[in-house]
């Protein structure tokens, strides 16, 4: 259950020129879809107010999590980009004079819908899309259903405050994408999640579920010399959209978003029980004298990887 508590933690207000603030907003996510994109668009502005140069926001934030039933029907909440919700995003970027980070449910065609992080820069250009590869297929993560992987491949896309790299959710689970996105020259890979707890499963998994996650993204920021910064949503769901709900017990989404350096150090840490917005900077000469010291992408044996493109390799 979420506590009704807000929290805004953030470190130093003074920002060097070398460095640039990011915000990510854990927020819990109502049935009225308008109702969870003013919350979202109110988040933006206060984040934006205490210094933010990149704000992102969690993955499908203007609805609950709707994957936990299949429902032909909530195909009505997907909208194309441009569209009314990012214009709205846009709007909001711009007014700011901020980097925007979105992920949205997106109608490309009939029939045709993707989970895409939508990139919309401090003059609200959208620079950008990220279409989802990985797509989960699991109880009550039912995304399949819903969306077509992506097809525009691992994006880092240039923007005000430089280059960004962003994945969403499933996608943090597979080191492939955060080398190839890193590999472009983003120096922070941003992931909006939605992710949490089955509540039969918590008493015995819960830990070691949460803590899987977190030394995944971790290593990914280890790996590739950038930070990582994850921002999840928070709260008991339902799927409940416009009143109607999944069968069930629902989702308890643990929250914990956090944002770490590239030696693997989390320097700021949301709670699993309330809505935040987590703070902190990214300090791209912190970055160069970590990857002077850990050089791993200069010593990749790039002659010796073609075989990672294999599903298996058998007989080997």
């Amino acid at each position: 259950m979420l506590l009704g508590c807000y929290i805004v933690r953030q470190e130093d207000e003074r920002v060097p020129p070398d460095k640039f603030r990011v915000a990510l907003v854990q927020m819990s996510c109502g049935p009225e879809p308008g109702q969870n994109l003013e919350k979202a668009l109110e988040r933006v502005a206060d984040a934006a107010g205490r210094g933010a140069r990149v704000v992102c926001l969690p993955e499908l934030f203007q609805t609950q999590y709707f994957c936990q039933r299949e429902d032909h029907a909530l195909f009505d909440l997907a909208e194309p980009i441009p569209g009314p919700g990012s214009d709205k995003l846009a709007a909001s970027a711009r007014q700011h004079g901020i980097v925007l980070i979105a992920s949205l449910f997106e109608k490309r065609a009939p029939g045709v819908y993707h989970n895409t992080a939508a990139i919309f820069d401090s003059d609200g250009t959208l620079r950008g899309l990220y279409r989802k590869m990985h797509i989960p297929d699991d109880p009550l993560y039912y995304e399949k259903f819903y969306f077509t992987p992506g097809d525009l491949g691992f994006r880092a896309l240039d923007t005000s405050v430089g280059r960004l790299g962003t994945l969403v959710c499933w996608d943090q689970w597979f080191p492939e994408g955060a080398r190839l996105t890193a590999l472009q020259g983003a120096p922070v890979l941003f992931y909006p999640t939605a992710i949490g707890w089955h509540p039969a499963e918590k008493s015995e998994f819960g830990v070691a579920q949460h803590d899987a996650w977190r030394t995944m993204q971790r290593a990914h920021a280890i790996a590739n010399g950038v930070y990582v910064a994850a921002v999840n949503r928070v709260g008991f769901e339902t799927g409940n959209v416009r009143g109607k709900t999944a069968p069930g017990q629902g989702l308890e989404f643990w929250g914990g978003s956090f944002f770490c350096d590239p030696f693997g150090r989390v320097l700021a840490e949301a709670s699993h029980e309330c809505e935040e917005i987590l703070m902190g900077d990214v300090d791209l000469k912190a970055l160069e004298d970590i990857r002077r010291n850990w050089p791993f992408l200069r010593d990749r044996r790039i002659d010796a990887y073609a075989p990672i493109s294999n599903r298996l390799l058998d007989g080997r």
